[in-house]
């Protein structure tokens, strides 16, 4: 991912409640335009990121999967 990131979320070895209320709280504090770059190796967190998180205000720009983790590179449009 070469895109310019305004903020990085690690949630790696986070448990699943805790990350998904740390994405929520990232995204809410973030400025229109603004990318959020999150960081997960849980499948549970994977499949569940986007249903808490507004599909209305945010766009995915990117997924990528690393040998023991993946990353999504999330934009705020609203």
């Amino acid at each position: 991912m070469k895109k310019r990131v305004d903020h990085l979320l690690d949630v790696r070895d986070t448990i699943v409640p805790i990350a998904l209320l740390k994405a929520c709280q990232a995204f809410r504090d973030m400025k229109t335009g603004g990318t959020l770059e999150i960081l997960v190796n849980d499948p549970d967190i994977r499949k569940d990121l986007f249903r808490v998180l507004p599909t209305s205000a945010c766009e995915l720009l990117d997924t990528r999967e690393e040998t023991s983790f993946s990353r999504f590179l999330l934009r705020k449009t609203i």
